[in-house]
């Protein structure tokens, strides 16, 4: 039987380690592999059959993840709340920013709410990698849950950046210059990302809008995303807990006779 080059390159494709990682179980053509693709969906099945014991035992840092994501929920909150206030114009943004201190009530407890919450986060999130890291999460078969959180870590260093123009005072307007000069150095890339970014040469209401745009809707929703499929593989992967010691042909084959009957 021929095959045709696709074929071929779909093939060789799902043979390689990145996919292996991404996805766990082979084409749907038994009743076993349809049984796992209803298994591994996140709405059909979001929680696994069963978790290991070690996996709910209460460490320091359990829970750096969950932190973070409770901080998540904390700056969607708020930052619902300040985009009441807020109008993404010049000078208009700037006015608001002074009625949320000197006018609104409460209107400084809930951005410095907003602004200590997303520092508090961008720590949280990077000591939750380094852990990770440390602990050697990111190695097989985890490795494409170890991209999903590297792409989380570079949504929420967007986020905080994305944020900083918004109040448009003097420290975030000459903040995101500075910024924006040093990403226009880089090779071949820098000058059109800058432009397209900056939606012009110069940090103006243009900028603003854009990094607006950015800040409340698009950077919020892949967050979302990827959050999402963060804790979904977390649980498909048998919860928090690494193996302490090198994995022995019993262990590894007992623990795909008990995937084959639990998933």
């Amino acid at each position: 039987m021929t095959h045709t080059w696709s074929e071929k390159i779909i093939a060789w494709l799902r043979q390689t380690r990145p996919w292996k990682s991404a996805f766990r179980r082979g084409s749907a053509v038994t009743n076993r592999n349809r049984s796992l693709a209803i298994f591994g969906n996140i709405f059909l099945h979001m929680l696994p059959v069963k978790v290991r014991e070690k996996t709910l035992r209460v460490r320091a840092t359990y829970y750096l993840g969950s932190f973070s994501f409770l901080l998540f929920l904390q700056l969607t909150i708020t930052g619902i709340l300040l985009m009441l206030y807020y109008h993404p114009a010049i000078p208009q943004a700037y006015q608001d920013m002074k009625d949320l201190r000197f006018v609104v009530s409460n209107g400084m407890l809930l951005r410095n709410m907003h602004r200590l919450a997303a520092h508090v986060m961008v720590a949280l999130v990077f000591t939750h990698m380094f852990h990770v890291f440390y602990r050697g999460g990111y190695k097989a078969p985890r490795e494409f849950n170890w991209v999903v959180g590297v792409g989380l870590l570079l949504a929420t260093l967007l986020l905080s950046y994305t944020g900083y123009l918004l109040p448009w005072d003097q420290l975030s307007f000459w903040a995101i210059t500075v910024g924006a000069n040093i990403m226009s150095w880089v090779p071949g890339v820098g000058g059109p990302s800058r432009f397209l970014l900056l939606g012009g040469n110069i940090v103006g209401e243009s900028a603003l809008l854009r990094f607006y745009v950015l800040h409340c809707v698009v950077l919020p929703l892949a967050a979302v995303v990827l959050i999402a499929i963060h804790f979904w593989r977390v649980q498909k992967d048998g919860g928090l807990e690494l193996r302490d010691r090198p994995q022995t042909r019993n262990d590894a084959s007992n623990d795909a006779r008990n995937e084959g009957k639990h998933e």
